[in-house]
């Protein structure tokens, strides 16, 4: 019941909901205690109403966000509560009491104070927002950004401008409860000067040397920045907070790229969730901003989404552009007819090729080019289970998708059957179940499912965890988290820099990466993932969430995988381990087979999951496993054959891309040329 009414009131937890409820509560008991009148049962109202509210601030609560939309935003609350406050007072016959005309007066001096206040706060947050921010580009040699105000003065700001009228508060109480008007006087006189203070303190940062410059002179700071760098090879990215892992995951490959590559990213809420690289970053949220950025030596444009606002690099005509997207699968999302509009489509291999051509979108064959999955290298190929070693079965599922279609995920009809069966397998196996982070996001029946699914695995973890079969090395496992304790807290003395940025113009001021420490980030990390896995036994299940461990550190960690037709299937493929696919739309296991390209070396499953026998009869004897020869050739056909290596292959084609752009530009203007001179011939003849 608890947790049907934490989803209806779209909190985190009971406690966000009981802080709800609280303040919900809290105003009406108010409202009794100022009629009745009763001084100490108001003080309890308001204590409980005052501590709510800033709890469910703190957390960041939806539900306190959307009271706004019902005109019961936090001004309106802090409103109520003084107008109570007055009513208490004439309730207890001090209407013609000095205190109950300070306290009016008072009051409307505080709300005086808040225009000001909140046109400050935004005056300074919108003069420091800057017209592009970036990382990894030296503008502090360029020009001039000051220091952010202190984050004391901007981060949540209303709600401590609000929460200084509690002097004034406590003194007209203790006021009403003595009979004496000093305290009243007193408390908002403090209110008062306090909430002066904090508006005059906001004053310097919106005038002279505290402030960033103008858009123009950014922008020309820019522009001259990349005259001297000449970017040659641009990685393009539009999208929401929850998509930052499709951009996260060409890094890497920019990194590598033997020209010199770019980021441009389009909304600052990606750029604030971009992972650590050395690339240079610009995030241009304005379309005109972009539109006159210096561009002129890019060649080659790389797309990792199919978004809309693709639309203002696409029109540029001296550069070649290029849907990379962001995994390969069989997904209708893998051959988009949008993706017509680019120069070239780029596959990991044949079957990628096929699709286009299967899907009959307008994508050209060619237009398309097979370069490989550069971001699969990780991926380590099986070589058996360790006779020491349970095996171990990673369970990845997709999300629910936008469109309801049952055979998007295996999470609603089979998940729970899938884990059901594993956990009591016998020989034994560990579970590893990794979820898509979209999971339940547009389904509340998806989201139910993962939550029971997730209870599943950690309660069979809890009970293999006092099994006498499943020995643990404990002194191994407590210096494996004492490791990783210690790579923790180095990370985020990295990640800091030594401090926190205070804002977007001091981030950007201050985001040049230092390669020694993001090298030694990157050494760091792998060291976790290491220690990560040893903090713990190899037999205990897991319920692995958020970025860290990454899906292709359980790839390197599991012995078969189950998972539903996304580009989790076609990477694993990489591994070469066998692997099952749930047929959740009960297509049948030959239709199934034939829409869908990277299950034809897989175990189908059906939702109840019961032919999970022959993918662990292929993990615990590999020698009887009838499918190994098929996902060799699989491998080849959806993901190019293993030499040359994906980057080389992703590198030769950007070069080749780049030679066409320059050959058109070149004949481009030679036909101009031989215009003007046509056209300056016949005005002298």
């Amino acid at each position: 019941m608890i947790s049907t009414a934490i989803r209806v009131a779209r909190v985190g937890s009971a406690a966000e909901l009981a802080a709800a409820v609280l303040v919900m509560l809290g105003f009406p008991c108010l409202m009794v205690a100022a009629l009745v009148p009763s001084v100490p049962a108001f003080a309890a109202a308001a204590a409980v109403t005052y501590l709510a509210d800033h709890y469910l601030h703190r957390k960041g609560s939806y539900l306190v966000n959307r009271l706004s939309k019902v005109r019961a935003g936090l001004s309106i609350r802090f409103l109520i509560r003084q107008l109570l406050l007055v009513l208490l007072l004439a309730r207890l016959d001090l209407s013609d009491n000095l205190v109950f005309y300070a306290a009016v007066a008072g009051f409307i001096a505080f709300y005086g104070l808040q225009a000001p206040h909140g046109a400050l706060v935004t005056l300074i947050r919108n003069r420091r927002r800057m017209p592009v921010a970036t990382r990894n580009i030296d503008l502090a040699s360029r020009i001039r950004i000051p220091d952010a105000p202190p984050q004391g003065l901007l981060n949540r700001s209303a709600e401590k401008m609000l929460h200084l009228d509690l002097a004034a508060v406590i003194g007209v109480l203790v006021s009403a409860s003595l009979d004496e008007p000093l305290a009243g006087f007193i408390g908002i006189g403090v209110t008062l000067l306090l909430g002066t203070l904090y508006v005059l303190a906001l004053v310097p940062y919106v005038r002279g040397a505290k402030i960033p410059p103008n858009a123009d002179t950014v922008l020309a700071a820019v522009d001259t920045w990349l005259a001297e760098y000449r970017p040659e090879t641009v990685l393009y990215f539009s999208g929401s907070k929850d998509s930052a892992y499709q951009v996260n995951m060409w890094l890497e490959t920019m990194e590598q790229l033997d020209s010199r590559p770019l980021i441009i990213l389009r909304e600052r809420v990606i750029l604030n969730n971009l992972a650590p690289t050395t690339v240079p970053v610009i995030c241009v949220p304005g379309g005109v901003h972009l539109m006159n950025l210096e561009l002129s030596t890019v060649r080659v444009a790389l797309y990792a989404a199919n978004v809309g606002k693709n639309i203002h690099l696409l029109r540029v005509p001296t550069m070649k552009h290029v849907f990379i997207g962001h995994g390969d699968s069989d997904k209708l999302a893998s051959v988009n007819p949008f993706s017509k509009v680019y120069d070239e489509v780029w596959t990991a291999g044949r079957a990628g090729r096929d699709r286009y051509a299967i899907a009959d979108v307008g994508v050209r064959d060619d237009d398309i080019a097979e370069v490989g999955r550069p971001q699969l290298a990780p991926i380590q190929t099986w070589q058996g289970v360790p006779e020491d070693r349970m095996p171990t079965v990673l369970y990845a599922p997709t999300w629910e998708g936008w469109d309801g279609n049952p055979g998007n995920t295996s999470i609603v009809l089979a998940g729970e059957n899938i884990v059901t069966r594993l956990v009591k397998a016998d020989p034994p196996v560990r579970v590893l179940y990794k979820p898509h982070p979209f999971t339940g996001t547009v389904s509340a029946e998806a989201k139910a499912a993962h939550a029971r699914i997730t209870a599943l695995v950690e309660k069979a973890g809890a009970a293999r965890a006092t099994d006498a079969r499943f020995p643990g090395d404990g002194a191994a496992q407590s210096a494996a988290k004492a490791e990783l304790a210690r790579i923790e807290a180095r990370l985020a003395e990295l990640s800091g820099n030594g401090k926190d940025r205070g804002d977007e113009a001091e981030a950007t001021r201050d985001g040049v990466v230092d390669v020694a420490r993001h090298e030694e980030a990157a050494r760091l990390r792998a060291e976790w993932n290491d220690a990560y896995w040893r903090s713990f036994g190899a037999h205990e299940h897991r319920v692995i969430t958020g970025a860290e461990p990454r899906l292709y550190d359980c790839f390197n960690v599991s012995d078969a995988m189950v998972s539903d037709i996304s580009s989790v299937v076609s990477d694993f493929i990489a591994s070469g381990k066998p692997y099952a696919v749930t047929d959740s739309g009960e297509l049948g296991e030959e239709e199934f087979k034939r829409q869908n390209t990277a299950v034809r070396a897989a175990v189908i499953l059906s939702n109840s999951a019961a032919e999970l026998g022959g993918l662990l009869d292929a993990v615990r004897d590999p020698s009887a496993d009838p499918l190994a020869e098929e996902r060799g050739e699989l491998k080849r056909y959806l993901l190019g054959p293993d030499e040359p290596t994906s980057i080389e292959q992703f590198n030769t084609a950007v070069a080749n891309l780049a030679l066409k752009a320059e050959t058109r530009n070149l004949g481009q203007e030679a036909r101009i040329a031989a215009t003007e001179s046509t056209e300056s011939a016949e005005l002298t003849g």
